[in-house]
């Protein structure tokens, strides 16, 4: 048995509890005869929840839990709550940030393009200016952190996240977004976990802001929608929503396809290196490596003076390698950093498919690069080969720099 979700599909304030129960274990099945209007007026399901208010939460032992915050508190695990008193309060600190500084100039901006309530250009503009000092603010608390609590994914990421979503998709296009790449690293991050995806889908960053439905429609579009009965968009994610079957997709083209294959087969050397001492895995790369068809980069990080604990060093190298799961097809790395805490620095070496620098090739895989200066190297030259062996076995000068840890992308 399990506890029950009433709530409409699409709802983006029940996918803090479905994200949640992903991430701890737990079961909810979405009520599959909720109709929103009427099922939620009715006697006997405001005898459980007064308010008529979703989502809300019925027990497997019985009991009614309203308000989303409290419903994902209630099926959270320890992890997400906070793993210590101080991680609990600060996981409750951002839950608080999330409804009262973002959903309130978010709603403002967002539901008058999707046609929810009228257009106010005064209360818009306002909600701009404040939403950019929010950006402003996570950007700057991000800078060092990878997530907002602690050094894992805790009920704060999902929240805040859930709560910036509809921003992302309808709002916050390119030029809007691009000051605040903390930010974008650490929303593009958590929506492409797989408990995200498994009730989000694909989230995919706007390209220009939306435009209302009024404004695209000519008038007799207009009349016959006043005639008709709104439909209810469902929400893609998956089966355990209680939603209809998944809309198939056509499946993403690889970026990497305009390249030639080449001869080399990476998974091959992947395999090996994996599997065997480097004194036999670096030989083996060169005598397997097809220079004409791929190309070796390195990488140094532009901003080493804003480099603290070793530990948010490593998260960043981590959370970039995890935004570019998509390329590990088709690429290898070995990122270094060197140093110790408040004095580091973090360089890498990167092979990949084709002769072009690689992150433009996807908008998915834009998020770190710009943060790092890339030069492409000579396979042919012997300072080239000084440094994948370095780099690959993490063993050498390293131009003087002292070798602290280090992180392979395969």
């Amino acid at each position: 048995m399990a506890d029950t979700l009433y709530t409409y599909p699409g709802n983006h304030r029940a996918f803090k509890a479905l994200v949640a129960a992903q991430f701890s274990g737990n079961k909810i099945d979405v009520a599959t005869n909720f109709n929103f209007g009427d099922t939620n007026k009715k006697p006997e399901f405001l005898k459980k929840f007064p308010l008529g208010k979703v989502p809300a939460l019925e027990t497997k032992d019985g009991n009614y839990i309203f308000e989303s915050n409290a419903i994902a508190y209630y099926v959270a695990n320890k992890q997400l709550k906070g793993e210590t008193n101080l991680h609990q309060s600060q996981v409750l600190q951002w839950l608080s940030f999330a409804d009262s500084e973002i959903v309130p100039p978010s709603s403002a901006l967002v539901f008058p393009l999707l046609g929810i309530i009228p257009q106010n250009k005064q209360a818009a503009d306002r909600a701009k200016e404040d939403i950019k000092k929010i950006l402003s603010i996570l950007n700057e608390y991000l800078l060092t952190r990878t997530y907002l609590v602690g050094e894992r994914i805790t009920l704060a990421d999902i929240v805040v996240s859930i709560s910036l979503l509809h921003l992302y998709q309808h709002f916050f296009e390119p030029s809007f977004r691009a000051p605040y790449g903390n930010v974008n690293r650490w929303f593009t991050t958590l929506v492409n976990q797989p408990q995200f995806k498994k009730v989000l889908g694909d989230v995919k960053l706007c390209e220009k802001v939306t435009s209302s439905d009024g404004k695209k429609q000519p008038e007799s579009a207009k009349k016959d929608k006043k005639d008709k009965k709104p439909e209810q968009k469902a929400a893609e994610p998956a089966d355990d929503l209680g939603g209809d079957e998944l809309e198939l997709k056509p499946k993403e083209k690889d970026p990497f396809e305009k390249f030639p294959k080449g001869n080399w087969i990476m998974d091959d050397f992947k395999r090996f290196y994996s599997n065997n001492d480097v004194d036999k895995s670096i030989p083996y790369f060169w005598e397997k490596f097809d220079k004409e068809n791929f190309s070796i980069w390195h990488c140094e990080y532009k901003f080493p003076e804003e480099l603290t604990l070793v530990f948010m060093s490593c998260n960043l190298i981590s959370g970039m390698m995890q935004r570019l799961d998509k390329m590990r097809k088709n690429a290898f790395g070995s990122m270094i950093l060197f140093g110790e805490d408040h004095k580091s620095t973090i360089s890498g070496i990167w092979v990949w498919r084709g002769h072009e620098l690689a992150f433009p090739l996807s908008d998915d895989w834009t998020v770190d690069y710009e943060s790092y200066t890339w030069t492409k190297l000579d396979a042919d030259k012997p300072e080239t080969k000084t440094l994948v062996q370095e780099y690959f076995s993490w063993e050498g000068k390293f131009g003087g720099k002292k070798f602290n840890q280090g992180k392979i992308f395969k």
